[in-house]
Parts: C-alpha cells; structure tokens; sequence
C-alpha cells in the first residue's frame, strides 16, 4: 500500500464545493479596486517565498502597509521588489525574522509599529514540514522536534507578541494551519501533531482575547518548495492548489464578513458561501470545525 492509500481521515471534510482557485465569493477584485485596507497594516511572517509572498503581494494591492517577515534579509528584499513591482507606492517593510527566537518576534512586530503605527491582521505563516520518507522512530528526536519549533512554537511568540497592538484595533489573526491536522499520514507524526495544536492554539486565542478574532486556515495542496523537499508522492496527475486562492481566502477572511468563523478551522478550497448558506447556523449554535473528541453515538 503506498502512502497515499494508507492515510486515515479523508472522510473528515465538510460536504461543500472544492476550489483550487480563485472563486467568485473570494475575488479580491473588488478590494483591490476600491483599496478597501488603505490604512491597515498587516503582518506576514514567512514572507520570503511561496504562500506568504504570494499574500503580501495581495494584501498590498487591496492598499495595506505590509510588515513581511522570514529568517534572510536577502529573500525579503527579493520579496519586496515583487511587491513594489506589482504595486505602485507600496507600503512594505523588510524584516528579518527567526520565529523560534521570541525576541525576534517581538523586534518584528515593535518594528512595524515603529513604521506603521498600528497594526491590524497578523498572518501567521511562517512553517516547515519535515520528511514524510521515515516512521517516527527512524527520526532523531530533535529532528522530529523541530518541527514544532517552527510551527507551534514560532506561532505563538508571533502571536503573543502581536497581541497588545492587535487588541488596540480589533485585529484578526490568520494561522496557516493544514488538513494534516486531521489526517493520520504515515511517515508525517511531527508535521501532522504539530497542525493539530496549533488548531487547538487558534481556539484558544479566541477564547481568552475576545477583541480578536482568529481562524486557522488550511491554505490548499500547494506545490511549494516546502512540499517538494518533504519527499511527500502526490500522483502525476494531481490537482494543485494556486497560491492566491489562500491569499485572497485570508484577504476574505480578515475583511470581517465572516467573524462568525472565529476561532474555527476551515479550508481555503471550501467554498465559503456554501458554508454561510449551509452550516452557518451549526457553526454558532455548537462546538464545530475544531479539535474534539469523537463519541459514539
């Protein structure tokens, strides 16, 4: 059995529309023409390539001044000149970034407030993958941990030190979460525990800072370069995600049309109208799309 056969979870998926691109609910058209985050400033950590830069850029189209984020100096700059390039006048600062370090964190966000005055969406992008080409036990353990350094440890020194300024505008937190949450990937513990806290975090930041509002968002199946060094086989014929359908997903989400998804887990390739028209009413009413214990009924 190869490894894509054999993972658990496939069935834990909400019975909606899958995009794999823009979709008209989320076209940042009408953002980008009417400037709608002229003034709002947003913070994007792992910014240097791929999602988080793919982001950037549109953050910045829609009109907000854009703190990026990644560990070298030289990829943000790259980055940088992109956004410039597609955006005339473009608001953006550089600014160098270990996620695992908290002082670093910390020096990120005091930066962009020193630039920008405020700030008002954190992305929290910033993640790796690790291998799925090894069972847990064939990985050294600081190897397999790693992994959460990065994507819980760095995620929450993002997070708690972009909170005070984000309570002073009611800002709203997106965390790039991953359906690997819920699935059970052989060879993929480290990557897929850590999505899972890290989902379980988000519940938590909605719970305790109820100025925020906050939403872990699977960004897709994205051929990154973080996907191609993981040794993860998709078939040939598999059907990618675009890196704008997560970015103009966040530009949706954090627009505060559907602050009723705070504190959830959603996918971008779930078609979000369908989930207002179909599971709205569930989402307020119960305890839905996050972590819990499953009971037999």
């Amino acid at each position: 059995m190869d490894l894509i056969q054999s993972i658990v979870g496939y069935e834990e998926e909400l019975p909606v529309t899958n995009h794999h691109d823009i979709y008209s609910t989320i076209d940042p058209k009408e953002a980008f023409a009417n400037q709608t985050y002229r003034g709002k400033v947003v913070l994007i950590t792992g910014a240097s390539r791929g999602i988080g830069q793919e982001t950037a850029i549109t953050y910045a189209k829609a009109g907000a001044s854009v703190a990026i984020a990644g560990r070298s100096q030289e990829t943000l700059d790259k980055t940088a000149a992109i956004i410039h390039a597609a955006v005339s006048g473009a608001q953006v600062l550089a600014v160098p970034t270990d996620v695992r370090d908290p002082k670093a964190t910390e020096a990120a966000v005091q930066a962009t407030l020193k630039r920008f005055g405020r700030l008002d969406v954190l992305i929290a992008n910033a993640g790796v993958m690790g291998n799925f080409e090894q069972k847990m036990g064939d990985k050294g353990p600081d190897q397999w941990w790693n992994i959460f350094e990065v994507n819980v440890r760095g995620v929450y020194n993002t997070v708690r030190a972009s909170l005070s300024a984000l309570e002073k505008t009611n800002g709203r937190i997106v965390v790039i979460s991953s359906n690997a949450a819920q699935l059970r990937v052989p060879h993929g513990s480290d990557y897929a525990i850590s999505k899972h806290a890290v989902n379980r975090l988000v519940e938590f930041i909605a719970l305790e800072y109820p100025k925020l509002t906050v939403f872990a968002l699977h960004p897709g199946a994205i051929k990154t370069q973080l996907v191609e060094e993981s040794g993860f086989a998709f078939p040939d014929d598999f059907p990618y995600d675009t890196p704008q359908l997560p970015a103009a997903t966040m530009l949706h989400l954090t627009s505060g049309q559907v602050d009723w998804l705070n504190g959830k887990y959603l996918a971008a390739t779930w078609d979000i109208s369908e989930i207002e028209r179909d599971w709205k009413e569930k989402v307020q009413a119960g305890s839905v799309l996050v972590n819990k214990l499953a009971i037999p009924k």
